[in-house]
């Protein structure tokens, strides 16, 4: 059994606790994660406070901050394999889908790297002769960022990158589902040279959020996740005026005309539902078609999503693997069970398969 360890201050910790991670093809428990406890946060947004204030890093030039990022965006790309088998193992997305991210994860790195020199400021006018007045951007100090377990790794680089290469510190919170990959990151990061407390990572459920995101050291937090979670933070922020940035999910609509290539738009449509095994915040997973279509189209996509290969997440020739925990399987079994009990048409799947792990056959019900 593999144990992960929390990143706070320069140093690798097991925390105050620790919780069991379930593998999702099996069921079983294949490593000890740690979970903050509120002083393990507030440890966490003091180093990143004290990195913030501190010599090392605040009296680095914008240059060098992008030459540390442009290491860190080849450490990530030289472990990119090892990400991609502990993603695989803790989520149960497909190794075919995890390999594909992590492979451009690095790019938003370099990205950002070149992006440090080049914030700029202004000039601006003003109508007294003796004055000038000049635009200066300074980094905000401790972000904390929060992201979800189903693309950690792409949506944190896109909160730390820009983060970071503003002169920021920053404090993670990885989802307490499958957080491997984010603590993997920390040691991969660890290596990259950056000063101590630049970056910590932690990971726990909601008693971690609240004390992360109402801390009164942290001036901006940067959340990837749901409208409730979101409410909560807007809530705890707001008592330290820190600003937000919210990314939430919501039902993305797929819509076929009836003029359209039924073959082509029933492909896009299993792509676009079925990936990650539906576990995204843009999944087409309302289907809405013109009603001279729909039988052809209908019978087109249950074809296909009965031919949808279901296998273990970590072969290649899998196209859906398992949900990644079970209360997620048992939400999508109760949404069914109120749907065609409201009245929908299940025409296919819905129904649990008879395997170890988390698995749930791709299933399409008709609401109209």
């Amino acid at each position: 059994m593999q144990q992960f360890h929390q990143y706070i201050g320069g140093q690798f910790e097991a925390g105050s606790a620790q919780f069991d991670s379930l593998d999702p093809a099996t069921g079983d428990v294949w490593a000890k994660m740690p979970e903050a406890s509120p002083a393990d946060v507030d440890r966490a947004v003091h180093a990143a406070e004290g990195a913030f204030c501190g010599s090392d890093w605040a009296a680095m030039t914008a240059s060098q901050r992008g030459k540390l990022l442009l290491r860190l965006a080849d450490l990530v790309a030289k472990n990119a394999s090892r990400l991609a088998e502990l993603e695989t193992r803790d989520t149960g997305k497909i190794i075919r889908e995890t390999s594909a991210q992590i492979a451009y994860v690095a790019e938003y790195y370099r990205y950002y790297a070149g992006l440090a020199d080049k914030i700029e400021g202004a000039h601006l006018p003003i109508d007294k002769p003796d004055m000038e007045v000049w635009l200066r951007r300074e980094p905000l100090g401790v972000v904390a960022a929060i992201v979800p377990w189903n693309s950690q790794l792409f949506l944190s680089a896109v909160k730390i990158g820009p983060a970071l290469a503003a002169g920021c510190t920053v404090v993670l919170k990885a989802s307490e589902e499958a957080p491997a990959p984010l603590l993997e990151f920390a040691r991969i990061f660890d290596q990259a040279g950056f000063p101590p407390g630049v970056l910590n990572v932690i990971t726990g459920g909601p008693a971690a959020g609240a004390a992360l995101t109402s801390h009164p050291k942290v001036a901006h937090v940067a959340f990837t996740g749901g409208p409730e979670t979101a409410r909560h933070i807007v809530r705890n922020s707001a008592e330290n005026l820190a600003s937000t940035s919210l990314e939430l999910g919501g039902k993305s609509p797929f819509i076929v005309f009836e003029d359209a290539d039924i073959k082509s738009a029933v492909n896009a449509q299993i792509s676009g539902i079925f990936a990650a095994s539906g576990q995204s915040c843009v999944a087409g997973s309302r289907l809405v078609i013109a009603n001279s279509i729909k039988d052809q189209f209908l019978a087109r996509l249950q074809q296909k999503a009965e031919a949808v290969v279901i296998g273990a997440p970590d072969d290649m020739a899998t196209e859906v693997g398992p949900l990644c925990t079970k209360a997620q399987r048992d939400h999508a079994m109760a949404l069914i069970a109120a749907s065609t009990q409201a009245g929908a048409k299940l025409i296919t799947g819905g129904t649990a398969l008879g395997r170890p792990g988390y698995y749930f056959p791709p299933t399409i019900l008709d609401c109209s």
